[in-house]
């Protein structure tokens, strides 16, 4: 699979292709290290607001995660009109299809992550949330795999749809007033538990558009359940920063990352 070429997640089409129109299919863009050790990957998912996909949020990440030691492989998730439970099914395929062909880039299956950024946090803090141990009986081989994460990078999230909510992703996502119950299932934060995966956090306290909140309730939740989490705040910032390559200090946030994965035993030399 040539590094950098866009893959249909499901080759045949997603299920539920047709419920949206234009119709969109899901793929996924591998950045793998050229490595005979065993190492980690992790899918990158593009912030937008569930109404896109920012591209300074997909291929630089993944590039900069290379340069850190690990594998990557951009998500291409389905946005607006699209809603739930469609991405949320895109990013849990994907967790499966690397996990399926992790031995052709010499990917350690049981580290493979998930990274987002603004909405796409949401998707990744979704996926650390919400997730299976796979169909044993699947005719199809990805769907034998399962779709956890190993570990979450979370990115100025969009994780919670209460009170600190960012009302246009929800409604993207769920449409105009949603019933409580899934608005409540959707908020990452009221479903953190002990099998929920180490995460990294990352946040400005000035963040204009998604409320620093929705990290720091996520935290504490993780703290509340024991489960192993790095949080950094910046104190300034502006929402989308991607990589902040205008902002030093805040730039920070990918060698933190970085050193992050290498303490889980995730990195190697690239």
């Amino acid at each position: 699979m040539p590094r950098g070429q866009a893959i249909p997640l499901w080759p045949a089409g997603a299920p539920g292709l047709d419920s949206a129109s234009p119709a969109f299919n899901p793929t996924i863009t591998p950045y793998p290290l050229e490595s005979p050790q065993p190492h980690g990957a992790v899918i990158v998912c593009p912030g937008g607001g569930y109404a896109g996909r920012a591209p300074h949020e997909g291929q630089p990440i993944a590039e900069m995660l290379n340069a850190q030691g690990v594998s990557s492989f951009v998500l291409d998730y389905r946005v607006a009109p699209y809603r739930h439970p469609w991405p949320l099914g895109d990013a849990q395929r994907a967790l499966r299809w690397v996990r399926h062909h992790a031995g052709q880039w010499r990917i350690d299956p049981q580290r493979v992550g998930i990274l987002g950024f603004s909405a796409g946090g949401h998707l990744a803090g979704s996926a650390a949330t919400h997730w299976d141990e796979g169909q044993a009986e699947a005719t199809d081989p990805i769907d034998r795999q399962p779709c956890r994460p190993n570990a979450a990078v979370l990115c100025y999230a969009v994780l919670s749809f209460e009170k600190f909510r960012h009302t246009g992703s929800m409604s993207n996502l769920l449409g105009p007033n949603p019933p409580d119950e899934l608005r409540r299932s959707l908020s990452c934060e009221l479903q953190v538990n002990a099998a929920t995966p180490p995460t990294f956090l990352w946040h400005t306290a000035a963040d204009p558009g998604v409320p620093v909140e929705n990290s720091l309730m996520f935290a504490s939740a993780l703290s509340a359940h024991q489960v192993p989490f790095a949080l950094h705040v910046y104190p300034r910032g502006r929402h989308g920063l991607g990589l902040a390559p205008d902002e030093p200090y805040v730039a920070t946030w990918a060698t933190l990352c970085g050193q992050w994965l290498a303490e889980l035993g995730w990195t190697v030399k690239p």
